[in-house]
């Protein structure tokens, strides 16, 4: 059997699976008006033209939005895959800083998405988090990373994730928490903005431009570029996206093409809007100095080996 025939396969799988069974849980969003305050920030976008919140340093009344997601007595998962040549030496700096900064007070649920050959740092949690480690086949080794992820992702959401959680986050292993990632970051869906291409022209984003690719966006569309270290919502949209994720992906390989993650997830939130952004402050790039728009760097991404 040859790659190609073997990914669609494993694919096909995994989406038929997402599609046996559609419960979830509803999670209802506080009112905007009861913690967000846009003008406090004339100097950046505050609020899309579909208007949703954009959340950046002063925006918001995180003590209003405590008080409301303590009511209801939520757990978050954070997701991260753990593979690769640098992931033993992020994870351990990812998980610490998490455990400090990542939703303080309330239930975290880790999952450690891991292959084979994986070492879990000695990390000493706080009460209220749990760690739990989900293997990945031996497929990890030959396939795109972010394709692993995402299968391996959806195929845990509807077997157990969905029944633990009221909001997921899947992350990238070299980021680092340097200050807060609370409840402010919470929504049905939730898309961050790319550090660099937010104060790029949007002329000169980097979609995917092949007609034929079902990530495909013309010339002169889209709303933003956003950044695939950080995507998030209920574990009902995620596992939305990664459907269409890898819907898409088994359309490229039909068709000879072959587009990135990223360009399939800008795809996605071109379609389906999200309800939540998150400001080039929940993941900036520490190859670049943060301009003045930048007031509180809250998760920094690093590129490579430390």
């Amino acid at each position: 059997m040859n790659s190609k025939r073997r990914i669609l396969l494993l694919i096909s799988s995994v989406l038929s699976l997402i599609l046996v069974d559609r419960y979830f849980r509803n999670q209802v969003e506080p009112q905007l008006s009861d913690w967000f305050t846009p003008r406090n920030r004339p100097d950046v976008i505050t609020t899309t033209d579909w208007l949703a919140p954009v959340m950046w340093d002063g925006t918001f009344d995180r003590q209003a939005l405590e008080k409301y997601y303590r009511r209801q007595n939520i757990t978050v998962g954070l997701a991260v895959f753990a593979t690769g040549r640098f992931a033993d030496e992020h994870l351990r700096s990812f998980l610490q800083t998490a455990n400090k900064h990542f939703m303080a007070g309330h239930r975290v649920v880790f999952y450690i998405i891991a292959d084979v050959l994986f070492h879990l740092p000695a990390v000493e949690l706080d009460p209220l988090r749990t760690l739990k480690v989900l293997p990945v086949g031996r497929e990890s080794r030959w396939h795109d990373p972010n394709l692993v992820h995402m299968r391996s992702l959806g195929e845990y959401v509807v077997r157990r994730i969905r029944a633990e959680v009221d909001f997921l986050f899947s992350m990238t292993v070299n980021q680092v928490f340097q200050n807060e990632f609370g409840v402010e970051a919470l929504g049905a869906s939730v898309a961050q903005l790319h550090p660099w291409w937010y104060f790029r022209n949007s002329r000169n984003f980097p979609y995917e431009r092949k007609p034929d690719s079902a990530a495909y966006i013309p010339f002169g569309q889209g709303d933003f570029y956003y950044d695939s270290s950080i995507v998030g919502g209920t574990p009902h949209n995620v596992l939305n996206f990664i459907e269409k994720y890898l819907g898409g992906v088994i359309h490229d390989l039909e068709r000879g093409l072959n587009s990135t993650y990223e360009r399939h997830l800008n795809k996605y939130f071109f379609l389906n809007k999200p309800t939540k952004l998150l400001s080039p402050e929940y993941n900036w790039d520490a190859a670049f100095y943060p301009p003045d728009e930048i007031r509180y760097v809250r998760v920094v991404r690093y590129s490579g080996s430390r």
